[in-house]
């Protein structure tokens, strides 16, 4: 690959970058539907200072950059009540950067720093049966599968599967 995977705050010159490789439906495909679609510059705008806001301990949320380039995002949502030691993973990729490792780097990097420095004992993805290239990130990156939940999500219209992986800290 030859440039260094890094997970940095979001900021406002990520903006344009960040609505054009989050405008894909192919991106969208994989992500929940409270993702914009299409992605505009003001949907980024929004994002961006949603991140930037204090969350406490409950949101965390870095852009993921290839060198100098903004190709990505990733968070934690920490979960609620009696699931207080459990966070939400979740991540997407710009398209031009799929297949190269990228993302098991991030979910990597994102891990460590959420059981270095939180209270989360317990990070969860839930992903598509439609999207074995997540499945084998999570898995690179030390997740085992959970569970699958049948049946239980729907995207664009589709009953799907859900993939339930986890990794505990």
């Amino acid at each position: 690959m030859g440039q260094e995977v890094t997970l940095r705050n979001f900021e406002r010159e990520n903006v344009a970058r960040l609505a054009e490789l989050a405008n894909n439906v192919k991106v969208v495909a994989h992500v929940r539907d409270n993702f914009p679609s299409p992605y505009t510059v003001s949907d980024a705008h929004y994002w961006i200072d949603f991140c930037q806001k204090n969350h406490g301990n409950t949101s965390f949320h870095q852009a993921i950059f290839l060198g100098e380039e903004f190709v990505g995002g990733i968070g934690v949502l920490r979960q609620d009540d009696i699931h207080f030691y459990n966070g939400e993973i979740g991540y997407w990729l710009g398209e031009p950067y799929w297949g190269r490792n990228i993302m098991t780097q991030a979910v990597i990097q994102m891990t460590s720093w959420i059981f270095e420095n939180t209270t989360i004992k317990r990070l969860f993805a839930g992903v598509f049966e439609t999207n074995p290239a997540s499945m084998r990130v999570l898995e690179k990156a030390g997740y085992h599968l959970e569970a699958i939940h049948r049946k239980a999500i729907v995207k664009n219209g589709i009953i799907l599967d859900e993939h339930l992986f986890v990794k505990l800290g």
